[in-house]
């Protein structure tokens, strides 16, 4: 037996172990989803989904301030308008839900960054992610839609735009549309590899976003493709895509590491609702340990190729970074 190189000489010991860890992460590279609501005075829970929750504008300070005490300074903002209709007129209007906690975050926490989802299906009567054309999406109707929402976020002070409509041709005439309007600066993370995938179950409930008639295969992409995904991701970054997204994460960990490997472009994993959901329930249950399948889950989301990491445990992930648990 050749003796010269055994790797288990590297892990007889936990500070051995950390120091040569091949895959390091870190609270810079999370983000955390927010669900805004219209009203006031709501924070209520979200029933398939436990421990997260719809917030009204003024009530944000009671999930922001654990946040930013967590060092997690990083949001995605999703709305959910008192008011829908077919062409989802809330989701550019100036005086929108998203556009307001925009700007109450900007004023009350000037050190979170901003990303606002970009689509239309929290927004539109009908529930589907763009202009309908009888029972199809219009792709190019969409796309004017789709730039104003984005603008009108740009203006309200979003750092940044994540459209996550999955229409062809979007990126591209979103950042013209960006660029005309003066915020050039502003970058786009691309939802370029989305899945229509049943991990989504818990956020339509949390949103309120599930069609009203059948489906959203036309536009997500079939599951049991991987070259197609790496179609989009080269589309969107032609485009001019600042960041790519592959969603959902977990049973995608393949697709992460290809399109990691292909773009320079720093890639972002969306760990969905589905998944957050399976592990509260079973933790819930008694079949795992929840705190070890958390930092097990989000370290094989990185080790894939992610470089960010958009989860509904990035509070859990934070603490267990300033623990030493994971990291």
């Amino acid at each position: 037996m050749d003796l010269l190189y055994r790797p288990r000489r590297l892990r007889t010991s936990d500070t051995l172990r950390r120091m040569v860890r091949e895959t390091r992460v870190s609270k810079q590279s999370l983000i955390y989803p927010l669900f805004v609501i219209d009203g006031e005075g709501i924070a209520e829970e979200i029933s398939s989904m436990e421990g997260q929750f719809r917030y009204s504008v003024d009530k944000l300070p009671l999930i922001m301030d654990q946040l930013v005490s967590a060092g997690v300074e990083k949001l995605m903002l999703f709305g959910i308008p008192a008011k829908k209709d077919a062409c989802g007129s809330q989701a550019f209007d100036d005086q929108g839900i998203v556009q307001r906690a925009i700007r109450a975050i900007r004023d009350n926490y000037p050190s979170v960054y901003i990303v606002t989802d970009v689509c239309m299906c929290e927004y539109t009567s009908h529930g589907h992610c763009g202009i309908l054309c009888g029972e199809s999406v219009d792709n190019d109707k969409t796309l004017e839609y789709l730039n104003r929402i984005a603008v009108s976020h740009a203006a309200a002070g979003a750092h940044m735009v994540a459209p996550s409509d999955m229409m062809d041709g979007r990126i591209g005439s979103m950042r013209e549309a960006l660029d005309e309007a003066g915020f050039s600066n502003v970058p786009i993370m691309a939802y370029s590899a989305k899945y229509a995938s049943a991990f989504y179950g818990p956020f339509r409930d949390a949103a309120g976003s599930a069609p009203s008639f059948g489906d959203r295969k036309s536009y997500q992409m079939d599951y049991h493709n991987r070259k197609e995904a790496l179609r989009e991701t080269d589309l969107d970054v032609s485009e001019g895509a600042d960041i790519i997204m592959v969603k959902p994460a977990l049973s995608y960990l393949d697709i992460i590491r290809e399109v990691s490997d292909r773009h320079e472009v720093p890639v972002a994993a969306y760990s969905v609702s589905g998944e957050y959901a399976m592990i509260k329930a079973a933790s819930k249950a008694g079949f795992i340990h929840e705190e070890k399948i958390i930092c097990e889950s989000a370290v094989s989301i990185f080790r894939a190729g992610a470089d960010i990491l958009i989860t509904y445990f990035a509070m859990e992930l934070a603490h267990y970074m300033d623990e030493g648990k994971i990291g």
